[in-house]
């Protein structure tokens, strides 16, 4: 089924390459839709790395450092730089420093540029966290988010590499269908079903609820229409209804965060009453008791009536005066 929908997608864009002879690049990428059953809870990005490169040679690649202490934004750009090629990897074609992404890159003209200038963005994963708030929500919109590099790995070629020419699915809480690069047009048959059937091995094993999750998976390029590949049955549904659900074990979980949280409000409280009471100490136990008894009294209500502990408090320590 994998091999006849490649087929038809390759034989599709060929036909529509002929009529228009005016395109120097007659490769389209293609992509693979999965819909799942259950949308999760949680959003995450599965990486999935490929046998086959979907890049070309000519991929801009932008790479974020981390600026090195004692040194300028270009001297770091210059030691990344020369740490790359003593590595042998000519593929990043820019290397842009923290201090020159934060100074160069302040107005939306300067960071729609950047957007539009590379195909893919990498970042040391020592600062990935801080690049949103410089980049913007275009980034993430248009799915260009960086991904996040160990640029302290031993064998960095191949940490590099396994970036580049790898993909990855976004898989969100806000819809049940996602899409990922799984290759182009350009490249052989054999090779485009070879990374779909490790992409569903991935995907086997790092989705939410792994492979019964899948409801049906999509092959398309930018312009064709979507082709089947695979269909779930109805009854990896009724699996997935009979498993523990995701809402149930949340809610459990944050009933007793509120009560640690009132029993620490309290317990605040009670100390604040005795540093204001140090002169009265001999008559502070008595107080308690009664703060005690009052809020065992109601028992439909007790978060409301917490706060109305101060002022009983306040008239009690002043009745032995």
């Amino acid at each position: 089924q994998v091999k006849k929908a490649v087929d038809a997608l390759v034989a599709f864009t060929r036909s529509k390459a002929k009529g228009d002879a005016l395109l120097l690049n007659e490769s389209e990428s293609i992509h693979l839709l999965v819909t799942v059953w259950k949308v999760p809870q949680v959003s995450k990005v599965i990486r999935i790395p490929l046998p086959h490169g979907i890049r070309p040679e000519t991929t801009e690649i932008c790479l974020f450092t981390k600026d090195e202490p004692n040194l300028s934004a270009e001297q770091t750009e210059n030691l990344y730089k020369k740490l790359l090629l003593r590595n042998g990897i000519r593929s990043i074609s820019r290397i842009i420093s923290y201090k020159t992404l934060k100074k160069e890159y302040k107005m939306f003209e300067a960071k729609r540029r950047l957007l539009n200038s590379f195909d893919l963005f990498l970042a040391d994963d020592r600062i990935r966290r801080l690049l949103p708030s410089h980049l913007g929500k275009h980034f993430y919109e248009r799915k260009k988010a960086p991904l996040s590099v160990n640029l302290k790995a031993k064998d960095l070629a191949k940490e590099l590499e396994k970036h580049i020419q790898g993909t990855t699915l976004p898989v969100n809480n806000k819809g049940c269908c996602y899409t990922t690069r799984i290759g182009h047009t350009g490249m052989k048959v054999d090779e485009i079903i070879e990374n779909i059937i490790a992409a569903a091995n991935v995907i086997d094993n790092k989705l939410p609820k792994k492979w019964k999750n899948v409801k049906i998976v999509h092959l398309k390029t930018l312009k064709s229409v979507a082709l089947p590949i695979f269909t779930a049955n109805i009854s990896n549904l009724d699996e997935l209804d009979k498993e523990p659900s995701l809402k149930k074990k949340g809610v459990q979980k944050a009933k007793p965060k509120k009560v640690k949280k009132t029993g620490k409000k309290l317990k605040s409280r009670q100390d604040t009453v005795t540093t204001e009471n140090k002169a009265a100490a001999a008559t502070q136990e008595p107080v308690i008791k009664e703060k005690v008894e009052t809020v065992q009294e109601p028992g439909d209500c007790d978060d409301e009536e917490i706060p109305q502990l101060v002022p009983i408090q306040t008239t009690s320590s002043a009745d032995p005066k």
